[in-house]
C-alpha cells in the first residue's frame, strides 16, 4: 500500500507533463501513489499519460466531466488517496530525486504533521533562476502576512490532520489550504533544502504581482472572513514585504523575510 499520495491536476500540460512524472518515477523513495487528475485538456495530454505509463501500477489517472479547475482537479485527488501523506506537484513542476525520502523521514523522526520545504525557481527551459529558502516553522498568523509555502513542497499527514481539501476559488487554493490545515495543527515546518524546481511562465501567478495581490485580498475577506480591518492589517505585511523580497533582497534577508 502507497504510503504517499501526490496530486497532480493536468490541463493542456503536454510540453512538461513527462518531465514531472519521471521525477516522481526518480524518487529514492518508492511507496508512492501519483494520482494524475485530467481536467479536460484538448492537447494530447491525457493520451500521452496513458501511453508512456500505462505499465506503471503506481499511477492512477482519473478524468473531470467538465473543465472544473485545479481546485476541484486537486480535491479529488485528495479524496481518492490511499496513502497517509498527501503531497502535491503541478504538472510543469519538478522533484528533485531525493525529495520523498528527505521529507517523510523528517515527519516520521519530528512527529511533525505538516511540512514544506526550499525551492529552486526555473523558467520554461529549465534554466534556474534563483533559490526560496523557507523559515523553520510558521502559524496560521504568520503565514496570513505572507505565503512562504510553496505547493509543490508540501506534505500534511492525513491520519493526523484528516484530508482537508483546498478551497473551491479560481486562484490561491494552496494558500487557502496551507491556512485550513493550520487550523487544526499549530505549525508548519519548514526544511531549508531545495527539494524541488518551480516553473515560473509569463502567465503564472507567481510571475503576476497584481493578479496574486487581488486574489489574496479575495482570499483574506471570502474565504477567511477576516474583519475589514483585520484584513488591511495584513495585507499591508503581505504588500510591503513582497516589494522589499522583489526590490531589496538583501535588506529582506537581513530582517528575517528573506530566507
Amino acid at each position: 500500500m502507497a504510503c504517499v499520495s501526490i496530486v497532480m491536476p493536468i490541463f493542456n500540460s503536454v510540453d512538461y507533463v513527462k518531465d514531472a512524472i519521471d521525477s516522481v518515477i526518480a524518487q529514492t523513495f518508492s511507496e508512492w501513489q501519483l494520482i494524475v487528475v485530467d481536467d479536460c485538456s484538448t492537447d494530447g495530454s491525457l493520451e500521452l499519460v496513458k501511453k508512456l505509463y500505462r505499465n506503471e501500477k503506481r499511477i492512477v489517472l482519473l478524468r473531470l466531466a467538465v473543465n472544473s479547475g485545479p481546485a476541484i482537479a486537486r480535491n479529488l485527488g485528495i479524496r481518492e488517496a490511499a496513502g497517509r501523506y498527501i503531497a502535491f506537484l503541478d504538472a510543469d513542476d519538478l522533484w528533485l530525486p531525493n525529495k520523498l525520502e528527505k521529507q517523510i523521514s523528517f515527519m516520521r523522526e519530528s512527529g511533525v504533521p505538516f511540512s514544506f520545504s526550499g525551492y529552486e525557481k526555473i523558467d520554461s527551459d529549465g534554466v534556474s533562476i534563483g533559490e526560496i529558502g523557507v523559515p523553520q516553522k510558521v502559524n496560521y498568523k504568520t503565514l496570513l502576512k505572507t505565503c512562504v509555502i510553496g505547493c509543490l513542497t508540501v506534505v500534511y499527514d492525513s491520519y493526523m490532520l484528516g484530508k482537508v481539501e483546498m478551497p473551491v476559488i479560481d486562484k490561491r487554493q494552496d494558500f487557502g489550504l496551507w491556512l485550513r490545515l493550520l487550523k487544526e495543527t499549530e505549525y508548519a515546518y519548514g526544511i531549508s533544502e531545495p527539494l524541488a524546481k518551480y516553473r515560473v511562465h509569463d502567465n503564472s501567478i507567481s510571475y503576476n504581482k497584481r493578479r496574486a495581490a487581488f486574489y489574496t485580498w479575495r482570499l483574506y475577506r471570502r474565504v477567511e472572513k477576516l474583519p475589514f480591518l483585520q484584513a488591511c492589517y495584513y495585507f499591508s505585511h503581505y504588500a510591503v514585504r513582497g516589494v522589499l523580497r522583489r526590490h531589496c533582497p538583501d535588506f529582506a534577508r537581513n530582517i528575517g523575510i528573506l530566507h
